[in-house]
């Protein structure tokens, strides 16, 4: 991994722009068994569920609460992880949630605009003070659907959201009229590189139609001082202990499985903030 801690001009960066392209975070090395360990997963995968995209598209994730002592862990709590977040969100953080996309060859489903806070509102957290460390397994293109991002999108604060399909979609008119002043940039990443992003960043990713699949590992981190005030599907505050950076190989060199059962799954239809969604 990494182990370098963001430059002023990297926080500058991320502060204007709303997103940080960290090159090669993850090692060739890393990456790979990652890669290895999530396709070969049967946890991962029986907890796997679809959302549909409103295109006729379905995309296929697991998302879990809690880090454990698996490889997945060691990435969220590895100190060349965690001490980004922490100069970008300006003290103690704490893992809010991971989840694994898996946008497959041919079939991988959409993504509509958003803002990861316009879910995350419906939480109790009161405040926009989470970043995503969006980690690319597989490469991602603009042909299999990469992550595309509306820069300086996050300075427009808070958006009104409504579910398309079984997604909570960003209002299209504002979106269109951002587009219309800000840059779409299409995020293109090689396996290994991590892409740090605010919670207000507004992004989306095309349907998959290639014959490459684009797998990626996303881990959300909110600030210690912004704890929720209020239950909900993901945790509370919760002191989040980082690893060394050569966990990552240690920990998924050895086999696991029972463990990860207790990661704290979330079945999709209890997702609280999309029900919130519906109601309003």
């Amino acid at each position: 991994m990494k182990a370098k801690p963001l430059t002023h001009e990297d926080l500058k960066q991320y502060q204007e722009d709303g997103f940080l392209l960290v090159r090669g975070m993850l090692s060739a090395e890393e990456v790979e068994l990652l890669g290895r360990t999530a396709r070969q997963d049967r946890i991962l995968d029986q907890h796997a569920q679809g959302r549909a995209d409103g295109e006729g598209g379905t995309v296929r994730l697991s998302l879990w609460n809690h880090p454990t002592d698996t490889i997945y862990g060691a990435i969220a709590r590895a100190e060349s992880m965690v001490t980004p977040a922490e100069q970008i969100l300006e003290g103690e953080v704490y893992h809010y949630h991971s989840k694994m996309i898996m946008k497959d060859a041919k079939v991988g489903g959409a993504w509509a605009w958003h803002q990861d806070y316009g879910y995350w509102y419906q939480n109790g957290v009161l405040f926009p003070l989470l970043t995503s460390a969006s980690i690319a397994v597989d490469p991602a293109t603009r042909e299999n659907g990469c992550l595309q991002v509306i820069r300086g999108s996050h300075h427009a604060g808070r958006v009104e959201h409504i579910l398309t399909g079984d997604q909570a979609g960003a209002d299209h008119e504002r979106v269109e009229k951002l587009l219309e002043r800000q840059e779409l940039v299409y995020v293109e990443m090689d396996p290994g590189d991590t892409l740090f992003f605010h919670a207000n960043l507004l992004h989306r990713s095309d349907q998959n139609h290639s014959d490459h699949p684009r797998w990626s590992m996303i881990v959300r981190y909110n600030a210690a001082r912004n704890n929720p005030y209020k239950e909900s599907h993901h945790p509370r505050y919760t002191p989040l202990s980082k690893l060394p950076d050569s966990a990552i190989l240690e920990v998924g060199a050895r086999r696991f499985g029972a463990e990860f059962e207790d990661a704290g799954f979330l079945d999709m239809s209890e997702d609280q903030s999309a029900v919130s969604l519906r109601k309003s």
